[in-house]
């Protein structure tokens, strides 16, 4: 079976997603305050509030075809509760865009949403080691950590 480039995007973005909120669910509440030891760095609560505000402004961008601006709903990225719940309403706000039928615009959108994701995952990959953390297995999986 043949799986439109459009789908293998949506379905890339879907995993770069649940990735990000394995490690959220994983974590203890107080790591969310950690930041990386000796160097200039946001907490982690900061990468996640970045993520949040893309997934959000890059979810709206390509719903409406053009970029218009970064945003962020999240005002209490140190609260696991509250991450978790945006983390859950900015995936089903991506699951109800119809891939299918985007615009090179949006394509391009979307790829940058998903390279957004992943270029946090890194920084995150970081924050956990730095901090003596643990990953989830789905990270093991994904990014043999």
């Amino acid at each position: 079976m043949e799986i439109n480039v459009n789908q293998q995007l949506k379905a890339k973005l879907t995993r770069a997603f649940k990735l990000t909120y394995d490690l959220v669910l994983h974590l203890d509440e107080t790591s969310l305050n950690l930041d990386l030891p000796n160097l200039p760095s946001n907490r982690i609560a900061g990468q996640l509030w970045c993520i949040v505000g893309a997934r959000e402004s890059y979810t709206k961008a390509i719903e409406i075809g053009e970029w218009k601006g970064f945003s962020c709903s999240l005002a209490t990225p140190k609260i696991k509760k509250s991450v978790l719940m945006t983390l859950e309403e900015t995936n089903k706000k991506l699951n109800e865009i119809n891939f299918m039928g985007l615009t090179d615009i949006q394509i391009d959108l979307a790829f940058s949403l998903l390279e957004h994701e992943i270029q946090h995952h890194g920084q995150l990959i970081r924050f956990v080691y730095a901090n003596g953390l643990t990953f989830p297995e789905s990270w093991h999986e994904r990014y043999t950590v």
